[in-house]
């Protein structure tokens, strides 16, 4: 992407910087800008998101990326994607995808999070039944912005003046907006091969399991958890559990609490309000019931021990090179 199109100026990019939102205030919210207005765009540096990157979310409204720096990578349940400088993504709704930057290296890029709504209203209409379900409707979760088809640079330089007003928010910046993006949907909806029928969204049975039990991880990881319990939480046997973590995020239900558990004690060890709990409450605090398990897998995933990690400040790309960001 040229100088020109970038969103923001080099010293309005630095006054973003200072105030970049992380993961944990952002992606975990619920929903993105307003009920009135749901949508909201932001310039984003990995270095300032914890350990360096986004772990896996999904979100009711769809999302682009455009990056400015590095390269980033997308993961879905089911592919990574890598996105250089001056290229985009679109990630679809509903879709579980985590991000990163490729090596560890900086990486910066714009995020636009809008929900549909906001084109098409709440209710059932024609514009809806024209426009909005064959979108809805189509089996893709992203679609990639690379510049390997002629009409990308258009489509990019939508998207870059969208989040340029947002991130500006002069007088009449939301219709504005509203009609940028209806101009992005129109093409969008254009360039996607179209389905015969309108048929229900197709949805993946093992991710919404995986995504109804991450959840259940999440709310309940520093609880004495079992397999079954887990399993329970999905309605589904404990071998069904295990190949439905297995197919979705390569990996066991039990591998991902052990790395949620590991994530949440990071962010206590950064925390220096908590400088002064042992490590062996810490390990309690998260789930873990033996401080020498803990001990070996904080090692494992990280490269470091607990108490090296809280006296050096270690930051993920300064450990040696573990596993734990990408599948948390």
């Amino acid at each position: 992407m040229s100088k020109t199109q970038l969103p923001l100026s080099t010293n309005e990019q630095t006054n973003a910087l200072d105030s970049i939102e992380t993961y944990d205030n952002l992606y975990s919210k619920k929903s993105f800008g307003t009920l009135d207005y749901p949508v909201e765009a932001r310039y984003l540096d990995l270095r300032k998101s914890y350990m360096n990157w986004i772990r896996w979310h999904w979100h009711e409204e769809m999302e682009i990326l455009i990056v400015e720096q590095g390269i980033a990578e997308i993961s879905t349940d089911d592919a990574t994607y890598e996105i250089s400088p001056g290229q985009g993504i679109i990630i679809n709704q509903n879709v579980m995808h985590c991000i990163h930057a490729k090596d560890q290296n900086i990486c910066t890029f714009h995020s636009l999070v809008f929900h549909p709504d906001f084109i098409f209203g709440h209710k059932n209409s024609y514009l809806q039944t024209q426009y909005l379900l064959p979108i809805q409707n189509q089996p893709f979760k992203i679609f990639c912005l690379d510049e390997s088809e002629s009409w990308h640079s258009s489509m990019l330089n939508t998207l870059v003046e969208v989040i340029r007003i947002n991130l500006k928010k002069f007088f009449g910046y939301e219709i504005v907006t509203k009609g940028h993006l209806c101009h992005f949907w129109a093409e969008l909806l254009y360039r996607l091969p179209q389905n015969e029928t309108a048929d229900a969204p197709r949805v993946c049975p093992d991710e919404l399991r995986v995504k109804e039990a991450m959840l259940f991880i999440r709310t309940h990881h520093a609880e004495p958890l079992t397999l079954q319990e887990i399993a329970d939480s999905i309605h589904v046997s404990k071998s069904e559990c295990c190949r439905c973590f297995s197919r979705t995020l390569q990996m066991s239900p039990f591998e991902y609490l052990m790395k949620y558990r590991i994530y949440e004690s990071t962010k206590k060890l950064m925390d220096s309000e908590q400088n002064s709990e042992s490590i062996a409450d810490l390990a309690l605090s998260v789930g873990f019931n033996n401080t020498s398990y803990f001990n070996k897998l904080f090692k494992k995933f990280l490269g470091c021990t607990p108490t090296y990690y809280r006296t050096h400040k270690v930051l993920h790309h300064e450990a040696e090179r573990g596993t734990l960001s990408y599948f948390l």
